[in-house]
């Protein structure tokens, strides 16, 4: 079964993790925290935007990015930037791979992105344009990634539903 992990470097808007924990939370895909975090996580703002799914999220938190490397030993991480060589939709996401997402104001970090030059992945865009929404970034590239798996695991589940509807 293909299950993803979304990755958020020093998230700093609530409302925007709020959104990817809902998105976590409908995809199965679990979510990891890298401090600091630009809020409290109970704010209110991450609870109206993750309604009422937040407590049913699969969520971790690590103190920094060593902490997120020590604790996923060998995880394959596929890292989001404007700087990527490639277009996200060019790589082949396997299960259990990390999707990473920088923080809103600057990314992530130059010294991170040159330790996975190949797995730096960019959505394109327009122009002079800046960057995209957090969570819009991260639920194009999820959902991509889930895509390329067939929705295996959330097939099931869809099917299951529409049965019980007859």
């Amino acid at each position: 079964m293909a299950k993803f992990n979304i990755v958020l470097y020093e998230p700093e808007i609530p409302a925007n993790t709020g959104n990817i924990g809902r998105t976590c939370v409908a995809t199965g895909t679990r979510l990891h925290l890298i401090e600091p975090l630009g809020f409290s996580l109970s704010e209110k703002a991450i609870k109206r935007a993750g309604m009422d799914y937040w407590s049913e999220l699969d969520v971790t938190r690590y103190v920094n990015f060593e902490d997120f490397l020590n604790r996923n030993p060998g995880a394959k991480i596929y890292l989001a930037t404007t700087k990527g060589k490639c277009v996200y939709t060019e790589v082949s996401y396997e299960p259990d791979c990390y999707l990473m997402f920088g923080k809103e104001s600057a990314g992530i970090p130059e010294e991170i992105l040159v330790r996975y030059p190949e797995e730096c992945v960019r959505i394109p865009m327009l122009g002079e344009t800046r960057s995209l929404n957090l969570s819009n970034s991260v639920a194009i590239v999820l959902y991509e990634a889930l895509r390329q798996n067939h929705f295996d695991h959330m097939r099931l589940e869809g099917e299951l539903h529409r049965l019980q509807w007859k």
